[in-house]
Parts: structure tokens; sequence; C-alpha cells
């Protein structure tokens, strides 16, 4: 039924398409029209690998006995629900969001709501990023989980405060950021006994992705869907990468990058699916609450210890596209990142 349905989007996305997109050159109308209809060919699979692994989407939560989990977003969708099973596995949660008051409902519906503190952040500013992280490295100098969560899907072309795109920048730049800032009280956190971890929320939308090196920012045609599967596949390279230079370093921090599923979020509010067929998200899709698992277990799963790097879906190593195992790659795209931010790339993670 599902697969039917999913033949019957499709064909109504890519005929509302063209009559919407009919006046472009016929170049960026194919182009655009080919991520859209492989983008709801990667959603299919990503449901139907839900549904067949939805016995292995389970995690029982440890107590943390206090550790210090940063978290960036969690006023709704899955990373409220990341958040709540972080208090409950008895941690001390730190949030970075754009309005630090909603924290407050938030903890009042939690178990072990007294542990979440939150403090204003905007991924599309580089200096809030920065002052977040000298606010939390003031106050937490030894941190144990860093859950790069926080995203944005789709909309109109936009460029952020530091003229980057904002897909880009929300979802990976800043996250790369961040990560630079968190490495020292990351590495102080981790141990012989337990590494530290970071865990950087992605998608199986990586899966058709590729980084437009000499044009990152995608100013010569603008496709919101190759845009976020951009942003997708950065976050599983720099995953990778930066597991690997830590492993290099005999750091005891390990780097992870987790697909959720496919969930029912506010990220598909905008979407054609949402607007054509809404009864599809709520009949097939993930709860937050069921995409949180993953994340949970990426938190805190000890089988993981030795498997920095992984990407995983429905708490098993996931399906990863051939370029995010290209070591090449994953170097080209860390020094972009490094450049872009003015860090050399020698003083990545360090003081």
């Amino acid at each position: 039924m599902f697969v039917i349905a999913s033949l019957v989007v499709v064909g109504t996305v890519a005929a509302v398409y063209w009559s919407i997109n009919r006046d472009k050159p016929l170049k960026y109308i194919l182009s655009e029209l080919q991520y859209t209809i492989t983008m709801q060919a990667v959603g299919v699979g990503g449901v139907i690998d839900d549904w067949v692994n939805i016995s292995k989407n389970k995690i029982v939560l440890p107590d943390a006995n206090k550790k210090i989990a940063v978290m960036t977003g969690g006023a709704r969708g899955i990373g409220t629900e990341v958040i709540r099973g972080l208090l409950k596995a008895n941690m001390v949660v730190v949030i970075g969001i754009r309005k630090p008051e909603q924290s407050k409902k938030i903890a009042e519906t939690m178990e072990n709501g007294e542990n979440l503190h939150a403090y204003e952040l905007d991924l599309q500013s580089l200096r809030s990023v920065k002052i977040f992280a000298e606010k939390v490295n003031k106050k937490y100098p030894e941190i144990h989980i860093l859950v790069n969560n926080a995203g944005i899907m789709f909309g109109d072309y936009k460029l952020t405060e530091d003229a980057m795109e904002s897909q880009f920048q929300v979802n990976h730049l800043s996250h790369f950021y961040l990560t630079h800032l968190m490495l020292p009280a990351l590495k102080n956190g981790g141990s012989l006994e337990k590494s530290s971890r970071i865990v950087n929320v992605t998608s199986s939308a990586h899966y058709i992705g590729k980084i437009s090196f000499d044009d990152v920012n995608m100013k010569e045609h603008y496709d919101t869907i190759a845009a976020y599967c951009q942003s997708k596949l950065a976050q599983l390279l720099s995953t990778r990468y930066i597991n690997q230079l830590l492993s290099k370093e005999g750091c005891r921090v390990k780097s992870y990058a987790v697909h959720p599923g496919v969930v029912d979020t506010d990220l598909f509010e905008n979407t054609l699916l949402k607007q054509i067929f809404p009864w599809i998200l709520k009949l097939f899709f993930k709860t937050p609450e069921k995409g949180a698992v993953s994340i949970l277990h990426a938190c805190f799963n000890k089988e993981l210890e030795d498997k920095g790097g992984l990407y995983i879906s429905n708490c098993i190593e996931g399906i990863s596209s051939r370029s995010s195992k290209d070591i090449e790659y994953q170097k080209q795209l860390f020094e972009l990142s490094c450049k872009l931010l003015g860090i050399r790339v020698e003083a990545f993670g360090k003081s």
C-alpha cells in the first residue's frame, strides 16, 4: 500500500513541479525534478527500513550519574524527546536554542527537569555559536556528550549573516564550528573506561548529496533539495574525518552520525508531500519519540565504543553512500570547512 501511495505521490509531485517551474531553463527543471523524485525514493526506502527494523529501534537508558550532555535545538520534535531521554538517564543537559525561556516549559514536563539548562544559540550566526561555546565551556570544563541535533530543511534561498547558504551553515558549518570549540572539554570528559561522544544528527538524504566545492552556496543555481542533501552529506563526511583525526591523536572521543528515521515533524510543514498528502505522514512516518531512540543509542550504547565514525539507523549500522566513505572527499570538505571558519587545519579542536 505504501509503495503504491508513494508512486502516486511521485507522479503528482512531478506534475505539480513541472507546472510551477515551467518558465525556468530546461536543464534546471530536469535537475530539480531529478532531485525531487530521487528524494521521494530515498524517503520510501527510509520508511521501509524503519518498518523492517522496527524491533531493533529500542534503547535501555543507563544511569549516567550526572554527566554533562550538550545539545543544539530541542524546543520541539525529535530534539525534545532526546532531551527527555538524556534527563531520564540522569544527565545534566545543556541545550542551545534561540529562545532559552522555552526550556522552562520543556523541563516541567520531564523527569529530572531541574537538570535542564539553556543558553541562547542561533546557528545562523557564527558569533552566536562562539558565545554559546564560551559560556558552556566556562561552566562545564568537562563534557561527555555533544549532540548536534538542530537543523532546517528546504525553504527559499537565504544567506546567513556570515554570507553562507542557510542550510549548509545551520546543518553543517555551525555544528562543525561548535564541535571545534567544544572538543577541549570533550577530551577532558573522555576516559579509558568510556569515551566522550559527538553525535551528529544527519539523514538518509545524504545518499544523493554531493558537495559543490566550487559553489558551496549554490549561487549559480539554487535547488533547496540539493542544498539540504549537501548539508546532510557534509555532516556524515565530517563525522568520519573528525573521528579519524581524534583516533590518530589517541583522544578518548568518538564521533557518530545518526539518521533518526523518517519522522513526522514540522520540518515537513512546507513540503509538497505535507500539503498534498498529509495523511501519509501520520500513517507511515515515525513519531518524534521513536525518532529519538537511535540518537540516544549513539549516546549510550556500550558496543559502539570501538566503532567511531559509524553511520547509525534504527540502532544498527545504516547503508551509507560510497562518497561518504571516501577519505579524500572527507579531507577536502574538512579543509574547506576550516577555511570558511578561519581555522588552521592543524589547530582544529585544540585550545
